[in-house]
């Protein structure tokens, strides 16, 4: 494996079972994200659920539809955003394993009022019940980020963190293939069209929350909360090493190290020198400029909208039939899959986070470029009972595969980083509220874009909103080039280096100028041998 290559004094006992079972556990929250993604759009397509909602009531006008989908659509994203807001009191106030089950008794009462709707026939249940199961979702992309980040050796971090976005299309494409299956074998006459696959939320969440149990609280957390037996212990059971090994004692005297720099320079401050800390340092600043500009360039890069609206792209590009749509999508959705769990074992800590996310972006971009020329050059194609043959029926073969590349590149490329830069670059006191910061404006900026989508394919036509966000994945591009640190091999405490340098070279040449600065972990790695062990000892 790789990491033995980049890290051969490392023991090998770091990655053990108990480790990938809190990988798996803490990963597998991503599905809350995926299964809505997945689910929203493709329910919004069958018959039962458009009957219910009034999403085929023909004395609507193509405005008000598009209004009325977007306020389903956007319900859940309305509700992750306060849950992304108090993510980081409960995540810090509780901890990392009862934030767990308290999101997951969230997320289950509000998919249980949402489904009521289909007794009720209530549209006020529909939106009640997807904004509190909004509450619950949205945490988890705090939560799971911070633990996956805290509990993972520094060479496999990526892979650990990305084992969550992976996840995410793990649900979506379950949210998929169970549409379509609904489509197909269930009446669209019945309510249960639509409520049998939204139960796969209620299974995911009882699952979580049962083998949260089982699996070990952060050590990171528990030093921050002055338990430093219990962080020993547990960091002892994750790395399967005695507590007195040397691995173990340097990475309990990093954790300590930097948690108590941290509150020698925030001594005496009150209750917000936590946030007047996040933003009057430069470091931090630019930490939050990380954060901020990832999600912006992520959310209006186009993928999103793809996503939760799939089966209205395939459409755009001439895939007829309900069943066909939702079979199309379906793939889409293994798609995206496969290659964010390609990225996360093979990419993200092999190749960087740089280069992942340069080479998703430009697959990206090429991918939408392509589908805005198409659509702007052939407008009728979106049309009901449209005839497409010869070149420009190719044209449109080529198009629907550039959905699958789009979804290619976003899975290895900003899907995979918008969870991981958060949950790596800030110190530990940081790490909740700056995560938390960072997916609140996610989930604003992705309230709006799903709110805005079904009104921009109106008033910019598709074509137009293609090429805008083309444009977008461009600037990603430079921005990624410029400012986006590599920060793959360096452990979280390490992270601090890279920070203090000037602005303008941490992105190009942040790690390079770095290399064996930082933790006491990089300094056996860098040294090795009996001499390394002694000088650990000494500084423990």
């Amino acid at each position: 494996m790789f990491f033995r290559k980049k890290d051969p004094e490392a023991p090998p006992e770091i990655l053990n079972w108990r480790l990938w079972f809190g990988v798996f556990v803490f990963g597998l929250m991503g599905a809350a994200r995926g299964l809505d993604e997945g689910l929203t759009g493709t329910t919004a397509t069958l018959s039962s659920f458009r009957h219910l909602t009034g999403l085929d009531n023909k004395a609507l006008s193509a405005a008000d539809k598009a209004d009325l989908l977007s306020n389903i659509t956007s319900m859940v994203q309305m509700g992750s955003i306060l849950g992304a807001l108090v993510a980081f009191y409960l995540t810090d106030k509780i901890g990392r394993l009862w934030a767990t089950r308290e999101l997951c008794v969230v997320w289950v009462a509000g998919i249980a009022i949402y489904l009521s709707a289909a007794s009720t026939g209530s549209l006020g249940m529909i939106y009640a019940g997807r904004f509190i199961a909004g509450v619950g979702i949205g945490q988890t992309t705090v939560v799971a980020p911070t633990y996956l980040a805290e509990v993972a050796p520094r060479f496999v971090r990526g892979l650990c963190v990305c084992m969550f976005s992976g996840s995410v299309y793990l649900g979506i494409m379950l949210g998929y293939f169970s549409s379509w299956g609904s489509s197909l074998h269930i009446s669209g006459t019945t309510q249960m069209q639509w409520v049998v696959p939204n139960l796969l939320h209620i299974y995911f969440a009882v699952i979580i929350a049962a083998l949260s149990f089982f699996a070990i609280e952060s050590p990171r957390w528990l030093v921050k909360v002055g338990k430093h037996e219990k962080a020993a212990t547990n960091l002892s059971k994750l790395r399967n090493l005695p507590t007195d090994h040397w691995y173990v004692q340097a990475e309990l005297l990093d954790i300590n190290d930097q948690l108590s720099r941290e509150r020698e320079a925030t001594m005496g401050t009150k209750w917000f020198g936590t946030i007047r800390e996040l933003v009057m340092l430069p470091a931090n600043r630019y930490r939050l400029m990380l954060s901020v500009a990832s999600q912006v360039l992520g959310q209006w890069s186009g993928a999103n909208s793809i996503t939760i609206y799939a089966p209205e792209y395939f459409a755009m590009m001439g895939t007829t039939g309900s069943n066909e749509k939702l079979f199309a999508t379906a793939i889409f959705g293994v798609v995206k899959f496969v290659s964010s769990m390609l990225c996360a074992f093979f990419l993200i800590d092999y190749l960087g986070r740089k280069r992942s996310l340069m080479t998703g972006i430009t697959l990206q971009f090429l991918a939408m470029l392509y589908m805005a020329i198409f659509l702007l050059m052939d407008t009728s194609i979106e049309e009901e009972g449209a005839i497409v043959a010869g070149s420009v029926k190719r044209a449109a073969i080529g198009a629907i595969v550039m959905i699958y590349v789009s979804g290619f590149g976003w899975a290895w490329g900003w899907n995979s980083i918008q969870y991981l830069i958060n949950s790596e670059i800030y110190p530990l006191r940081l790490r909740a509220i700056g995560g938390s910061f960072a997916m609140t404006f996610h989930f604003v900026n992705q309230y709006g874009n799903s709110k805005a989508v079904p009104e921009m394919f109106l008033t910019l036509t598709t074509g137009g909103t293609m090429m805008f966000f083309s444009v977008v994945t461009l600037l990603g591009l430079a921005w990624a080039w410029f400012f986006l640190p590599e920060l793959s091999g360096k452990s979280l405490e390490a992270t601090d280096a890279v920070f203090d340098l000037p602005w303008y070279i941490i992105g190009r040449k942040g790690k390079d100028l770095t290399a064996g600065v930082g933790g006491v972990v990089e300094a056996v790695g860098k040294k090795g041998g009996v001499e390394s062990v002694e000088t650990v000892e000494r500084r423990v």
